[in-house]
């Protein structure tokens, strides 16, 4: 006598995934979402002023067809050194963006442990959202770490430059 053996295959989607590439990751699909489509999720999301109020960014310029440079702004958090100045930054998501962090530096001058006072580089190694990268992370969890990292121990109390001055 036969015994019937069956084995369980995932159904596979047969429709076009449009450039999306499709991965399994224990038994549930994983979308891989192209470099573009998600930058312009991040645009979308940062036009609507959805999240975070503290922080906003947004296309250096709108013609940015590679949507490689932004700019940013956080507001400083209220009880620090940083309490009511307004920071602005510079974002280059490079071509391999998501998979790699972004750059970012400070245009505005700030005394931060994570920021080269040379020329307002953001330390990657100094930062945790840059250090841990991940695909899903994106802008706003790179403006919203540094925030935080302005209310930290290690850079609240530190004292500032002149408001208005730059890198």
């Amino acid at each position: 006598m036969l015994e019937s053996q069956w084995v369980v295959v995932p159904l596979v989607n047969t429709k076009p995934s449009f450039g999306r590439r499709k991965m399994m990751k224990a038994g549930a699909e994983v979308v891989i979402v192209p470099r573009n489509f998600k930058l312009l999720e991040e645009l979308e999301s940062a036009e609507k002023g959805h999240g975070d109020m503290s922080i906003s960014y947004g296309l250096e310029q709108a013609d940015d067809i590679f949507l490689t440079s932004w700019i940013g702004t956080i507001l400083g958090p209220a009880g620090t050194s940083h309490d009511g100045r307004i920071y602005s930054l510079k974002i280059h998501c490079g071509e391999n963006y998501p998979n790699a962090p972004p750059e970012v530096l400070f245009t505005s001058r700030i005394n931060m442990s994570c920021v080269d006072q040379s020329n307002g580089r953001v330390n990657p190694r100094s930062l945790g959202v840059l250090a841990s990268w991940q695909r899903s992370y994106g802008i706003e969890q790179v403006l919203v770490a540094l925030r935080n990292e302005m209310a930290s121990t290690a850079n609240k109390r530190l004292p500032q430059h002149p408001e208005g001055a730059s890198f």
